[in-house]
């Protein structure tokens, strides 16, 4: 049975995307079978997972308006054992269209269901909002990755989404576990990264993953190839940094 993993915080550019990307490469290669979805529609999940978006005939979007078979929305990727269902841009007005469909926060959790037998890992990549997409992946998840990024605002917006939490572990989703929270984009050369660092250490304490995401430059440019970056520069810090995330996730299950 597949753990459905969300990635989630409101806040913009904070590493959601590349975190999902490399973290789903980095399970592959641990010989995982992983399926990204990809909830946002910027599909920037999808592009860098070298789905060209201009040919998707199905996408998530499909699946959730039009009840398109799911397995239909399913691409391969140039990684062994791991797939993705795209997004589209179309995505932006789904939330709208969904808010006359009866149990509407459940959606995504209903279209998953099957395909969990099928893979070991399901990670989503949410849109930077908590919108009613945001939610119905909190739903359908089993634990929620947030990533932090290590700059001036990072714990701004936090106390928001774990109130988002909180309500839809109430009256949605009793079982929705934080994973934990991942520090993205960390230069340990600057005295506020560290600062941060330890800020997030003291409010969350073990919530916090020991694996820190730094910033590297071959994580920026790989997905402009459409590669994750061990596919992209498998010595890159980015790349060893996803490893250790998967690995430090893999031994929690």
């Amino acid at each position: 049975m597949a753990k459905i993993i969300a990635l989630a915080n409101q806040k913009g550019g904070v590493g959601k995307t590349t975190t999902t990307m490399n973290l789903a490469a980095s399970l592959a290669t641990l010989e995982k079978s992983v399926l990204v979805i990809d909830a946002d529609p910027q599909a920037n999940a999808s592009s860098g997972l070298g789905v060209n978006i201009q040919e998707v005939d199905c996408s998530l979007y499909e699946c959730i308006i039009d009840h398109a078979d799911v397995r239909d929305a399913i691409y391969t990727t140039d990684i062994d054992g791991l797939d993705i269902i795209p997004s589209h841009i179309d995505l932006v007005g789904a939330e709208i269209e969904m808010l006359n469909l009866e149990n509407r926060e459940r959606v995504l959790k209903n279209l998953l269901e099957p395909l969990r037998k099928e893979y070991d890992y399901i990670l989503i990549d949410c849109a930077p909002s908590l919108g009613l997409i945001t939610v119905n992946a909190l739903t359908a998840a089993d634990s929620v990755i947030i990533p932090v990024q290590c700059e001036y605002f990072a714990l701004e917006g936090i106390s928001k989404l774990l109130n988002t939490i909180r309500i839809i572990k109430s009256k949605l989703n009793p079982k929705l576990e934080i994973e934990g929270f991942l520090l993205t984009m960390y230069d340990s050369r600057l005295r506020l990264a560290n600062q941060i660092y330890d800020e997030v250490k003291r409010h969350f304490q073990e919530l916090v993953f020991k694996t820190v995401i730094q910033r590297n430059v071959k994580l920026s440019e790989a997905p402009s190839h459409g590669l994750p970056a061990i596919l992209y520069d498998a010595d890159s810090a980015g790349a060893k940094n996803h490893l250790a995330l998967a690995k430090e996730i893999i031994s929690r299950s």
